[in-house]
């Protein structure tokens, strides 16, 4: 007999082929809400330069040129007119201190000079003749003296005796009272003579400090000419080679006009032109480097000229140590300005995107898609090979740091 047979619903054939097909319905329901509102590009990995975030030493500077320049120069003027007579050497030459280099002529200075020196002959003639006579007046005025000191004791003697005579009344009293009054007089002219002497003599001493003044004075003014006359020959103040001479026989210089320049080439600075933007984080002392003949030497900032020029302004380093051998005033270099010390950091490498993004934002690579997705950062200091990442990034990090002026404002960038 048969039997009819119920045919099954359910069989786990249906149920896996169910099973799969909503796994598959989920994956894409999934991928589209995932990637609902995020706009890609198609980008070809070859043309892309990227970086691997990483710990290191940080150090921030600056790289800015510098002409090598003489650390000592010396500018030399006429310190008198005149008309060149006589060239002892010619511009470029390398001179010794008080060498002689130019000779000026200048017979308004010559015939002052000879004026002052007449003149103060004059004085000094006139000088002597007063003390000739003053010192005659002086011994004239002692001889006086001495004269009425004679006779005082002349006529005491005599007064005395008169005296003596008349109280045995040898002479008439009238005798006795003119040889008193002979005494008298002689006396009054001995204190006359006292005070004109010691006068004479207060006033002979300030007339000799006020000649030998006035002849100071005028051996002074005539030391000034006479000074003058030597610095018509003109001498090199320093040792070092010469520069800017190019006055020729016969032309006439200027009081004050310069001359030319020396350089002491002894030693060496580099002068350094900084942009603006750095001049609050420069100061003296702060220390640089740059690489000659395979070497590295060290600077430091000696004085910093404030004045801005076309956007930037300069800085004197003068050479740590002795400079090198064989460099050459003019001479340009590289140098490293050192902003900050050395410290360990995290550390991007420097890249076209930086003036797309300002550092606000990079692509970064996401090793499990390979795709590079947009990821806000924050970049602190720099320098001309790395930036110092404070924020957004991990050692190890995937970034694109090449260009983004092609890739608009798309959130994830699909490699090829």
């Amino acid at each position: 007999m048969d039997r009819k047979i119920t045919k099954k619903r359910f069989t786990w054939q249906r149920l896996l082929l169910a099973g799969v097909g909503l796994a598959v319905v989920g994956f894409l329901v999934a991928s589209i809400w995932k990637n609902a509102g995020t706009s890609r590009l198609n980008v070809q990995s070859e043309r892309l330069m990227v970086d691997t975030v990483g710990q290191g030493t940080f150090q921030e500077f600056i790289p800015v040129t510098g002409v090598v320049e003489p650390l000592r120069t010396v500018i030399i003027d006429a310190v008198e007119g005149g008309k060149v007579e006589e060239k002892f050497v010619e511009d470029g030459a390398f001179v010794k201190p008080n060498q002689p280099i130019l000779r000026l002529s200048n017979p308004d200075l010559m015939v002052n000079y000879l004026n002052q020196e007449a003149n103060i002959i004059s004085q000094i003639n006139q000088i002597r003749n007063t003390s000739i006579l003053m010192e005659q007046q002086s011994l004239n005025l002692r001889e006086q003296a001495v004269d009425v000191e004679y006779q005082l004791e002349l006529n005491h003697g005599r007064l005395e005796r008169n005296r003596s005579l008349l109280k045995d009344k040898v002479i008439a009293p009238v005798d006795v009272q003119e040889m008193e009054a002979l005494y008298k007089n002689l006396k009054n002219r001995k204190k006359l003579l006292e005070a004109t002497i010691k006068k004479d003599s207060a006033y002979q001493s300030l007339q000799q400090q006020q000649m030998s003044s006035s002849l100071d004075l005028m051996e002074r003014n005539l030391a000034i000419t006479r000074q003058s006359l030597e610095q018509l020959t003109v001498r090199a103040p320093i040792a070092g080679q010469l520069s800017g001479l190019n006055k020729e026989l016969g032309e006439s210089v200027a009081r004050s006009e310069n001359i030319g320049q020396i350089d002491d080439l002894s030693n060496f600075k580099v002068r350094v032109r900084i942009d603006e933007f750095y001049i609050s984080r420069v100061f003296n002392d702060q220390e640089g480097s740059f690489q000659f003949a395979g070497k590295s030497y060290a600077l430091k900032i000696k004085k910093i000229y404030p004045q801005v020029v076309n956007g930037a302004f300069e800085a004197d380093m003068v050479f740590v140590e002795k400079a090198p051998e064989g460099i050459k005033r003019g001479q340009s270099v590289s140098v490293r300005l050192e902003l900050s010390a050395e410290e360990q950091a995290t550390l991007l490498q420097r890249g076209g995107f930086y003036q797309t993004t300002g550092g606000n934002w990079v692509y970064v690579v996401d090793p499990s898609s390979g795709n590079a997705r947009k990821r806000t950062v924050r970049l602190g200091r720099q320098n001309p090979n790395y930036y110092e990442v404070l924020e957004g990034l991990q050692t190890g990090d995937v970034v694109i740091v090449s260009g983004y002026e092609n890739f608009g404002d798309k959130d994830e960038l699909v490699l090829k």
